[in-house]
C-alpha cells in the first residue's frame, strides 16, 4: 500500500469514531507499526487535519475542513475552485472573505501539477451579477438566525411598497444574479416563501421554531420541485 493511500485510509479510520482511539488500536486494524501510525498521524497534522490527542491516551478527529492533496483530484480541483469563484462574484462581504481564506488554504496544499489550475484555469463562472441592492438587515443576521433555528419577526415590503408583518422560520439563502433571496416558512401563509432580502425592513428574533431545519429544508426543496423549480417573491 502506498503511503498516500495508508494516510488516507488512516482518516477515514479517525472519522469513524467519536471517541478517542489509540495508536495500537489503528496499527492492529491497518497492519503496521505503532511507529508507522505515529509517523502518519504527524503527517497529517502537518497537513492541517484537526486531529487532537497523545500517545498513549489516544486520537480523534475533530470536525473541520480538510482538504490534504490526496483528496482532491484535478477534476475535483476545478470543481471546488469555479464554486470559490462563483462566490467571489454573487456572495456577500462575510462569504468572500471566506472565500477567498478558503481558496489560500486549498492553493498551499495542491500538489504542483495542479497548481497551474489557480493561475490559468479551465473553467469560469458566468459574467458577475449585475449588483445587488442595498439590504436593511445584513445577510449576517439572517444567516445567525438560519443556524440558530429562530423564528424572525419581520416587516416585509413588495414590489408595490405595501408592507407587511410576518413570522417566518428562516431555512436557506440564495444568491441569485440580481438579487438575494431569504427561503422561509411564513407562518401567516402557513406555507413556504422566499422574501428578498432587500425587502426585508426590519428583523427581530423571536423563540426557535421546532423540528430539525434539515426537515424543513428538505420540505423546502420538494415544495420547490412541485412549484416548476422557483418559487415567487412573496406578495401582498
Amino acid at each position: 500500500m502506498s503511503r498516500s493511500a495508508r494516510l488516507l485510509l488512516l482518516l477515514q479510520a479517525l472519522r469513524g469514531r467519536r471517541r478517542p482511539v489509540t495508536a495500537a488500536q489503528l496499527a492492529d486494524e491497518m497492519e503496521v507499526s505503532e511507529r508507522t501510525i505515529y509517523r502518519d498521524l504527524a503527517e497529517l497534522i502537518s497537513q492541517g487535519a484537526p486531529i487532537e490527542g497523545a500517545a498513549g491516551v489516544g486520537y480523534i478527529l475533530r470536525p473541520g475542513l480538510f482538504l490534504p492533496p490526496l483528496m482532491l483530484s484535478e477534476d475535483e480541483t476545478e470543481a471546488v475552485l469555479l464554486g470559490l469563484r462563483y462566490v467571489d462574484q454573487r456572495g456577500d462581504n462575510v462569504l468572500i472573505k471566506a472565500a477567498a481564506g478558503a481558496l489560500a488554504k486549498i492553493g498551499s496544499v495542491l500538489p504542483p501539477e495542479v497548481q497551474t489550475a489557480l493561475a490559468i484555469p479551465f473553467v469560469m463562472p458566468g459574467p458577475p451579477g449585475r449588483g445587488f441592492p442595498t439590504n436593511k438587515v445584513p445577510l449576517a443576521q439572517l444567516r445567525a438566525a438560519i443556524r440558530s433555528q429562530t423564528r424572525l419577526a419581520i416587516v416585509y415590503g413588495d414590489e408595490k411598497k405595501q408592507r407587511s408583518e410576518r413570522v417566518v422560520w428562516p431555512v436557506v439563502l440564495g444568491f441569485m444574479d440580481s438579487a438575494r433571496v431569504l427561503g422561509a416558512w411564513c407562518e401567516l401563509r402557513l406555507d413556504f416563501r422566499t422574501f428578498r432580502t432587500d425587502r426585508i425592513l426590519s428583523a427581530r428574533e423571536g423563540e426557535r421554531f421546532p423540528g430539525r431545519r434539515a426537515d424543513l429544508l428538505r420540505r423546502f426543496r420538494a415544495h420547490l420541485n412541485t412549484s416548476e423549480g422557483s418559487v415567487a417573491p412573496d406578495r401582498i
